[in-house]
């Protein structure tokens, strides 16, 4: 994980989604699930997060807007309406948003860029000493529901663009739009001698040295 900030809510976000959702509310005070008006908004939300799964920090090919704070938390605490605010949705993989489902994890936007490293070539997340001790239970606890430590959903993807990179397919620029904490792992390395990239590019393309 690293550190994603919040952006600013879409422009129709309160007209049609909050106030919508908060008159459904009224309407359905029994209800079993609030009535879905924030995927229409998806693309923002993608846009909000650069493309990238909030919990693996990747460019994946399918992701969901999350309930950070999960509905059936929200109706035990009589805090309903906040199903409708934007700053309670997170971009997740569809996979790792399934695995969270309704638990508490360690929130994107409160995560600090140093927590989490790649650790190479096994593509293994682990956490750093500088995770706080009041975070560190929350942040294991995350690892593990999500399966970010080396389950199968985000070591596939690793693999995809951290082997891209290798084959020279990406540059080192290109691999921090997709997988960030990849990227930083290979610049560690580098500064200590190590180049993960294959010796030669590819058939009609040129070497990169950035």
């Amino acid at each position: 994980m690293m550190r994603f900030v919040p952006q600013p809510e879409p422009a129709q976000w309160n007209a049609r989604c909050r106030q919508r959702g908060r008159t459904w509310l009224n309407k359905h005070p029994g209800y079993d699930r609030p009535y879905d008006y924030w995927t229409k908004f998806e693309s923002d939300l993608c846009q909000a997060f650069r493309q990238m799964c909030a919990y693996c920090v990747m460019v994946v090919m399918k992701a969901d807007m999350d309930h950070f704070v999960p509905v059936a938390h929200l109706k035990r605490k009589g805090k309903d309406e906040f199903a409708y605010e934007w700053r309670n949705f997170r971009y997740g993989e569809g996979v790792l948003n399934q695995r969270k489902s309704d638990r508490l994890i360690l929130d994107p936007f409160e995560v600090q860029d140093d927590w989490f490293e790649i650790i190479l070539p096994s593509l293994q997340l682990l956490l750093t000493d500088k995770v706080p001790k009041s975070r560190r239970g929350k942040a294991e606890f995350t690892l593990e529901k999500l399966g970010l430590q080396d389950g199968e959903v985000v070591i596939r993807y690793r693999q995809k663009w951290f082997e891209m990179y290798r084959q020279r397919k990406l540059d080192l620029n290109g691999l921090r739009e997709v997988a960030p904490l990849i990227a930083r792992a290979v610049e560690q390395d580098a500064q200590k001698g190590k180049d993960w990239r294959q010796s030669t590019p590819p058939v009609g393309q040129s070497a990169s040295t950035n």
